[in-house]
């Protein structure tokens, strides 16, 4: 009779064990700043050149060295979304279940110092808010709170169910919860998280969130790791452009993305690109972006990675929208309404979180993809896949 080896048991490696707040204390903000400064015409060729895509590749189609090919960069963004999406575009519409909030941002009209209206939803109001949603045609919904223990596990468990069965896809974009609650959440029909980091720079963080639990730089950090490890089907990643460098936010942003992906390869991933749009007590951007540099981060990040989803909200005006279209977006929303309330005009003087710029109507949104040879999708996945 042999007897068996002995089962050893192996520790697991830094880069499955360490949340991203971990490898970002090793990255220098200043050193991630020169290397997309460094780089020159060579490095942009290279890149254009490659099929897979480094850091390094990012940093020189994001640096100013890739102005000049930014027609190249378009055309083969579209080109790679095509392959991987086809003609299609999906809407979507977010639904703003309150504007509570214990957090003070400068840049969010949602801040507690406001002297605003303050609204959550009850169960009648949300009832008409999805009705009003339903009746525009969205089968793709985004649930947006602001960050307070008011609105947190015990409302979100009461509203989800109500919710679910009326969308086959179900987003969040509120405050950052533990592996657990979005397990259980998962369990009861949500699909997808987004917490957008605002900005890497700890220091630029800490002064635009004054006050609450947002205040927490690494808690926030690490809300995608716990988020994958909860096995949530998609985790959406965004900087709030103007806060900082938008081009060093944007290269940790993409090491963010690669940390995520060797870790939770089972999950997808979506990146959104807003920018600093008005709102009351808001601020002004530290580093503007313009048009044609936006347009150039689009298409730097669909040629980094073909599979990412890329989405863009109505903060952009509509002639901006209606030329995204082809640079290599698969999401965008239509007729957003960023109070809650908004689509069943239950609450008209709440306050919005933020002013929207394209203010046309879904159809309008809807026949204006159409024309550019693009087919709308209502339904972004059906859970059923995932069996």
């Amino acid at each position: 009779m042999s007897h068996a080896s002995p089962i050893h048991i192996c520790s697991q490696s830094p880069e499955v064990e360490g949340q991203f707040s971990a490898e970002l204390a090793s990255q220098s903000w200043q050193q991630t700043t020169q290397l997309h400064t460094a780089m020159g015409e060579p490095e942009v060729l290279r890149a254009l050149a490659k099929t897979r895509l480094d850091i390094n590749d990012f940093a020189a189609l994001i640096s100013p060295a890739a102005e000049p090919y930014l027609m190249q960069m378009l055309a083969k963004s579209e080109q790679l979304t095509k392959q991987r999406f086809g003609n299609t575009v999906s809407l979507f519409a977010p639904l703003y279940l309150s504007n509570t909030c214990a957090n003070e941002c400068t840049y969010c009209g949602f801040s507690m110092s406001n002297a605003i209206k303050r609204l959550t939803l009850n169960e009648g109001q949300l009832a008409n808010e999805i009705a009003a949603i339903k009746g525009k045609g969205f089968d793709s919904i985004l649930l947006v709170t602001g960050e307070t223990n008011k609105v947190s596990m015990p409302y979100f468990e009461r509203m989800v169910p109500l919710i679910k069965p009326h969308f086959s896809q179900l987003s969040m974009e509120v405050q950052p919860l533990e592996s657990s609650e979005y397990k259980r959440l998962q369990e009861i029909g949500l699909d997808a998280v987004l917490v957008y980091q605002e900005t890497y720079h700890r220091k630029t963080y800490l002064e635009h969130h004054l006050r609450g639990n947002k205040s927490d730089f690494n808690y926030r950090l690490d809300a995608p790791d716990r988020i994958g490890q909860a096995g949530i089907h998609k985790i959406g990643l965004g900087v709030l452009l103007g806060l900082e460098d938008w081009r060093t936010d944007s290269l940790m942003m993409a090491k963010h993305l690669r940390h995520l992906q060797k870790r939770y390869w089972r999950s997808r991933f979506s990146v959104a690109f807003p920018r600093i749009r008005p709102c009351a007590g808001g601020i002004e951007p530290k580093s503007v972006i313009s048009d044609r540099q936006l347009v150039q981060l689009i298409a730097a990040w669909r040629l980094f990675d073909a599979d990412l989803e890329m989405s863009l909200s109505t903060r952009e005006s509509a002639q901006f929208r209606d030329h995204a279209v082809r640079m290599g977006f698969t999401t965008m929303s239509a007729e957003s309404k960023t109070q809650p309330g908004g689509y069943a005009d239950d609450a008209q003087q709440a306050l919005e979180q933020f002013e929207i710029s394209d203010e046309r109507s879904v159809s309008e949104i809807a026949n204006m993809i159409r024309r550019q040879g693009r087919e709308v999708i209502w339904k972004d996945w059906d859970p059923a896949l995932s069996h």
